[in-house]
C-alpha cells in the first residue's frame, strides 16, 4: 500500500508522540539516578556515576536482587510446565468446556494484583497455616506467569497445524515421541519467549509480593521501602534504572524470538524474478 509524503510525517510523529509518552518519565529518572545532589532538582546540578556504586555495594540491595532472581526463575518453571500443559491440553484437545479452561486460565492477569495477593495471603496464613517465605512469594507470581506462557505457547500451537503429529502417530510414534520430536521444536521459541516474559513479570512484580513475601525482600520492595527515605532516594533511582535496564533484557529476547520471520524479514520469494526485484 503506497504511503504518501503527509501520511508518512503524520506517522511519524504520532509514533514519536507516542514514544514520549511512554518512556519521558523513565528518561527523568535516568537522568535523577546520575544527579551529584541527594536533594532533586530539575534541572540536576551535575552528574555522576556514585550512586550506581553505592547502590552494587548495598547488601541489602545485593540480597533483594538474589532474592528476586530466585523467585524469578522459580516461578518461571512453574508457569512453563503448568502453562506448556494448559495450552497443549486447549490447542491439541477436543473437550467439554475447553473454552471456559482457556479463559480461567487467562483471568488471573486481569485481577487486580490485591486482590490476588490477599487471597493468597489468607490461603497461606489461614488456611494452611504456613509462613510467608521464598516459596510463597514463587507460588504468588506464577499464578499470573502461567498466563504469559500459556498465551505464547496456545497462540503457537493453534498456528501449527496437527497432521505431522498425526502423520508420525500413523507411524507409529507414541505420544510422547510425538511431542519430542515434531511438537516442541514447533513451539519451542515461543515457549522460552513465554518464559523470559515471565520472569521479567516475576521480577517486577510489587503488589502480590508484598502479601506473600513475609521477611524476604525483592529489589522492586527494596525500592518502594527506601522511597520514603530522602537520603536514600539518589541509590534508590540508580536501583531503579538497573531493574528497568535487567527487565528490557528478557522482554528483548522475547520480542525478538516471538517476531514473525515474515515480516521480519520480508515476504518469501519464490521465483528468480521476484528474488531479484
Amino acid at each position: 500500500m503506497p504511503i504518501t509524503g503527509g501520511t508518512r510525517w503524520l506517522l511519524r510523529i504520532g509514533s514519536a508522540v507516542t514514544l514520549a509518552f511512554l518512556y519521558a518519565p523513565l528518561l527523568v529518572l535516568a537522568i535523577y539516578a546520575f544527579n551529584t545532589t541527594r536533594v532533586q532538582t530539575w534541572p540536576p546540578q551535575g552528574l555522576t556515576l556514585d550512586w550506581f556504586d553505592k547502590a552494587l555495594n548495598n547488601p541489602g540491595v545485593r540480597d533483594a536482587l538474589w532474592t528476586s532472581l530466585r523467585a524469578g526463575i522459580g516461578a518461571t518453571a512453574i508457569a512453563v510446565v503448568l502453562g506448556t500443559l494448559a495450552s497443549y491440553a486447549v490447542a491439541r484437545f477436543d473437550f467439554f468446556g475447553r473454552n471456559t479452561i482457556s479463559f480461567l486460565v487467562v483471568l488471573p492477569i486481569a485481577l487486580p494484583g490485591i486482590v490476588t495477593g490477599m487471597a493468597l495471603n489468607a490461603t497461606f496464613t489461614q488456611v494452611l497455616g504456613v509462613d510467608l517465605a521464598l516459596w510463597t512469594i514463587i507460588v504468588g507470581h506464577a499464578t499470573f506467569c502461567i498466563v504469559v506462557v500459556f498465551n505464547n505457547v496456545v497462540a503457537r500451537l493453534r498456528r501449527t497445524s496437527a497432521s505431522l503429529e498425526e502423520a508420525g502417530s500413523d507411524l507409529g510414534a507414541t505420544s510422547l515421541r510425538g511431542f519430542i520430536d515434531i511438537t516442541f521444536p514447533q513451539m519451542r521459541s515461543a515457549l522460552i519467549a513465554g518464559a523470559l516474559l515471565a520472569f521479567a513479570l516475576s521480577f517486577d512484580e510489587v503488589i502480590v509480593t508484598t502479601f506473600t513475601a513475609g521477611d524476604d525482600q525483592t529489589l522492586p520492595i527494596w525500592i518502594l521501602n527506601n522511597l520514603s527515605r530522602p537520603r536514600n532516594l539518589p541509590v534508590v533511582n540508580a536501583v531503579a534504572v538497573i531493574v528497568v535496564v535487567l527487565s528490557v533484557i528478557p522482554v528483548y529476547l522475547a520480542q525478538r524470538l516471538s517476531a514473525d520471520p515474515v515480516t521480519a524479514r520480508g515476504p518469501v520469494r519464490d521465483t528468480p524474478a521476484e528474488r531479484a526485484a
